[in-house]
């Protein structure tokens, strides 16, 4: 019989506003972490916790990491990740959209990001979280399913 695998759920926050060129989105530069370190992220992301649904575990990180409430957030679409190694490997992230909050997006956990950047969509920093990356090049897709960490990454 096949070992199971467990899913870690994480939920991600792209804060979304229109620049002079186009949409920007609001990322962080991961500092200080095991994970990623130096590449840029979603400005609020993390794991989902026991109880918590995909949608509050969303809001909790926005506090946590920029200090904004009253997210409004917009359903992007699931992501199931893998590296095929460890159980911890197999992930399942949900990515939401904002382009409304009460509170100015800041840096509050100095010791996790050194800092928050707007970008436009079409030219994101390098380096940029790889699943991240292809999340963001397929946010307006209209695809509610994506894939990533498979040799035939289908949308």
């Amino acid at each position: 019989m096949t070992e199971r695998f467990a899913l870690v759920p994480a939920s991600y926050v792209y804060l979304l506003r229109e620049g002079e060129g186009g949409t920007e989105v609001l990322l962080q530069l991961r500092r200080g972490t095991p994970y990623m370190d130096g590449h840029w992220a979603a400005a609020a992301a993390g794991h989902v916790e026991r109880g918590e649904t995909a949608y509050d575990a969303a809001r909790r990180e926005a506090v946590e990491e920029l200090g904004i409430t009253d997210v409004d957030l917009a359903f992007a679409f699931t992501m199931q990740r893998s590296q095929h190694a460890d159980a911890i490997d197999e992930r399942v992230d949900w990515f939401f959209t904002a382009r409304s909050w009460t509170g100015e997006p800041r840096v509050v956990e100095p010791e996790k990001a050194a800092e928050v950047r707007w970008w436009p969509l079409d030219a994101l920093p390098e380096p940029t979280v790889p699943h991240e990356a292809h999340a963001l090049a397929h946010l307006f897709s209209g695809v509610g399913y994506l894939t990533f960490g498979w040799d035939a990454t289908p949308a």
